[in-house]
């Protein structure tokens, strides 16, 4: 079920957008002025919309122009100050409006341009018991993407300062950008440029999942697909100015290099930590705070990632319900661009694996095997009958046969084998006891088998790996898995 709600225009709010805009002498674009004196004026603007608007009792909400203007500042500034502070107050704004729209109901009229979109209370149903849970939906807020359902962009006005907003095009470009300064990367030669485009990125990627998430809930109730179709993530990944399997290349090489980086910057920073005192006060600020801002990066890829493979497993469902139209186009799920990336790489398959949550990190690695896996050995019966291999402990059966596992070290090494299945073994740990703790619709693997009997599983496919290639040792994630399998085993027996 979805609501729109219109807004009629700013209202009251527009002296609020006047004087605040003034500050930054004639909308703040001023190029002729002095950077500092340009500098000072966005600062004070900023300020002004952070006391006026972020108040429980008074606040006004930001208009459009303002909070254009706010994330103008975030892509044109060159100040390290500047950058941050639009950056979080975009942020506190968002997370601000939205919490109001559920504590203050005098708020939800004045504010309902902002946010975008979010889930309402639970109704009750005409046909049911069953409390669904409507999205509303703000036809006329702001946003700081300008593509449309059609696949192409938003006509730019002349007008305003829409030049400031990002396209289809604009949004792959500004990963490729990051991917590019992310593979040689040294904390040294960073920018503030670059540290913008971090956080430009993580504040879309925000706006992104502020809009996927209701939708998607909303769709799970109803099987709704338009609701889907309209998301922004879906025109992004629909927009014709994009090469969909570029995009996501280049985010996995973002992810993939800011995690090395990471690494290697707490290295760093261990082995020398007088660098810091011979750099210049900005650079020193920069350095300082690049490593939490890499690591901030790749949580919010890590979120973009998780998005587009529950777009993509929603699809497949309005697929199966002939839901979905021709309008709608074929797109590669993005757990095929990925085991694609993953099987030409195998050198970047651990950090991989350590990336994703358990859920897609099983539905990755079970899929890994499957590619492997022929549909003839798997339709064999045997004793215990038909092996599915399409969930982590069939893999494991399937895996617990020396033939088996014979034949498919032919075609991954061994110690890609044991990674698949140590990682695999600690994502199926990890939502077995999620499921305990009450989240039992996380995942069907965990429901598939008993937990001894996958324990049992696992030690024996690493039996059979030894059996059939005993030059290679067990590797520390193996043992681990191993030891932690045995503790499981000797734990739930003594039950």
């Amino acid at each position: 079920m979805k609501r729109r709600t219109r807004i009629a225009g700013d209202g009251g709010n527009q002296g609020l957008e006047e004087n605040t805009l003034a500050l930054l002498d004639t909308s703040g674009f001023n190029a002729s002025k002095v950077s500092h004196h340009l500098d000072d004026d966005r600062l004070a603007f900023l300020e002004a919309v952070r006391t006026t608007s972020l108040k429980i009792d008074d606040g006004n909400a930001p208009t459009r122009k303002m909070l254009e203007a706010i994330f103008h500042i975030l892509i044109d500034a060159d100040s390290l100050d500047l950058v941050i502070q639009s950056y979080q107050l975009l942020v506190e704004l968002d997370k601000f409006v939205f919490e109001l729209c559920f504590t203050s109901e005098h708020y939800i009229i004045d504010i309902q341009r902002f946010p975008r979109l979010y889930l309402s209370e639970g109704e009750q149903s005409d046909s049911s018991s069953h409390k669904v849970s409507p999205f509303i939906m703000v036809e006329e807020a702001w946003s700081p993407f300008s593509f449309t359902m059609d696949g192409y962009d938003k006509k730019r006005d002349a007008t305003n300062h829409s030049r400031s907003l990002v396209d289809s095009s604009g949004f792959h470009t500004l990963i490729k950008e990051i991917a590019d300064v992310a593979v040689e990367m040294k904390s040294e030669a960073v920018d503030i440029g670059f540290m913008k485009k971090m956080l430009l990125l993580q504040y879309l990627v925000t706006v992104l999942e502020g809009d996927f998430w209701p939708r998607n809930s909303t769709y799970r109730e109803n099987l709704d697909w338009t609701i889907l179709r309209e998301s922004l993530l879906s025109m992004l990944l629909g927009s014709r100015k994009i090469i969909y399997k570029g995009l996501i290349k280049s985010s996995l090489s973002v992810l993939y290099n800011l995690s090395q980086s990471t690494v290697s910057s707490e290295e760093d920073s261990c082995s020398d930590k007088t660098q810091g005192e011979e750099l210049h006060e900005v650079d020193r600020a920069i350095a300082l705070a690049l490593p939490e801002l890499e690591k901030s990066t790749c949580n919010v890829l890590k979120k973009f990632f998780i998005m587009i493979m529950e777009l993509d497993s929603s699809k497949r469902t309005a697929d199966q319900h002939g839901l979905t139209t021709r309008a709608d186009g074929v797109r590669t799920p993005a757990v095929e661009i990925i085991l694609d990336e993953l099987i030409n790489d195998s050198d970047v398959l651990s950090s991989f694996l350590k990336v994703f949550d358990p859920k897609w990190r099983l539905e990755i690695i079970v899929q890994y095997f499957q590619k492997y896996i022929s549909k003839n050995s798997v339709q064999t019966r045997s004793s215990t009958g038909t092996i599915n291999t399409e969930n982590f402990d069939g893999l494991l059966k399937y895996l617990s046969n020396s033939k088996r596992t014979k034949s498919i070290i032919k075609k991954i090494t061994t110690e890609a084998i044991q990674l698949l299945l140590a990682y695999g073994f600690q994502a199926y740990v990890m939502l077995l006891h999620a499921e305990s703790q009450g989240f039992s619709d996380m995942m069907e693997d965990v429901k598939s088998n008993s937990a001894v009997g996958v324990c049992e599983d696992l030690i024996s496919a690493f039996t059979c790996l030894r059996r059939e290639d005993p030059n290679t040792g067990i590797l520390c994630c193996g043992k681990q898995a191993l030891i932690t399998a045995a503790a499981t085993i000797s734990n739930l027996r003594s039950i």
